[in-house]
């Protein structure tokens, strides 16, 4: 994350869901209304258990079209074509939702993607992040029945954070995940109908940012910046529905720390974390507006994970005359 000494609390409340879409397709229509119906879940949930509206829904790899198969002119739609649907439940729900779809950018020119778009609250369009990491079918010279592939990582420019995306087989390659990181995205989007778990723990704890899964099956599940699953819905066609903070301290086993009963002890309910002596580290972050979790830190001397590590990096440097060899 984009670390701010002294910030408040960001709590942002997020959406997603598993929900396989291997039948028949069912027209662009009825497949909008039932994404709207899932949104209206998490709208529900939400406000059951945060008394709050969400901040951004996150929806499935494709679930506007279904699989793209390889008649791309009869799977694919124009923006156009959702957004009044999809932007009126965004507006509605004064949510930002992320719409994967296969985009017919240039029928003409045959110019087909899988996009995802990006509505803000007002059911405007925010951006578009168009997969990178296309499928190569066996045994045919084409990516995911005929798809153009996106050239680059956009981070978005959200009101509660920074908002990255990467879809399904994006999930193998280095080169999304760490770009998303340099520009300082502090969620990553991922829509995928792959239902991975053991990669996205790694790229989180990796990036420090938070990773939110939506799928086809199995789970969708969030990581937080420690690299665990925090919330996580394993039945089919539900939703899950959590609240994070993107003002956070990573913090290390240090004696004041006590494994995190030192915040208890001085800050009592004013503080949220999750420690785990399995890995001596835990995230921090602070529920009232009027202490910021780095003033806390402060007022309990402690330290935190990326000021020890340059610490020690420094120190060793120093007594062994410069950085070790790397030949």
């Amino acid at each position: 994350m984009l670390f701010v000494r002294d910030a408040p609390p960001r709590k942002v409340v997020i959406g997603t869901m598993v929900y396989a879409m291997w039948e028949q397709y069912p027209g662009l229509e009825a497949r909008l209304h039932t994404l709207v119906n899932f949104i209206d879940q998490m709208v529900a949930e939400a406000k059951k258990k945060f008394n709050t509206t969400l901040d951004l829904v996150i929806l499935p790899e494709d679930a506007v079209t279904g699989e793209p198969g390889n008649q791309l002119e009869l799977t694919s739609f124009t923006l156009e074509d959702v957004l009044e649907i999809m932007g009126a439940a965004a507006r509605k729900n004064h949510s930002y939702v992320i719409v994967p779809m296969t985009l017919a950018e240039d029928r003409g020119r045959g110019i087909y993607t899988n996009s995802n778009i990006l509505l803000d609250r007002e059911g405007k369009v925010a951006g578009n992040y168009r997969k990178v990491h296309l499928d190569a079918i066996m045994g045919a010279n084409k990516l995911e029945g005929g798809l153009m592939p996106g050239k680059g990582f956009p981070v978005f420019d959200c009101d509660f954070g920074k908002l990255g995306i990467q879809v399904c087989l994006d999930m193998a390659f280095d080169d999304g995940w760490e770009t998303l990181a340099h520009k300082g995205a502090e969620i990553v989007a991922w829509p995928s109908q792959w239902s991975a778990t053991v990669e996205p723990r790694c790229r989180a704890h990796k990036y420090n940012y938070y990773i939110v899964s939506s799928t086809w099956k199995n789970n969708a599940s969030i990581f937080d910046p420690t690299g665990n699953i925090i919330a996580q819905t394993t039945e089919p066609s539900s939703v899950l529905v959590e609240q994070i903070d993107l003002t956070y301290a990573l913090i290390d086993w240090q004696p004041k720390l006590k494994n995190g009963k030192a915040f208890d002890e001085r800050y009592g309910k004013a503080v949220g974390y999750r420690y785990r002596e399995s890995e001596d580290r835990g995230i921090f972050w602070s529920n009232d507006p009027k202490t910021p979790i780095m003033q806390m830190v402060r007022e309990l001397e402690l330290e935190l994970h990326a000021d020890y590590l340059e610490r020690t990096c420094q120190l060793q440097d120093r007594i062994r005359g410069g950085p070790p060899s790397l030949d």
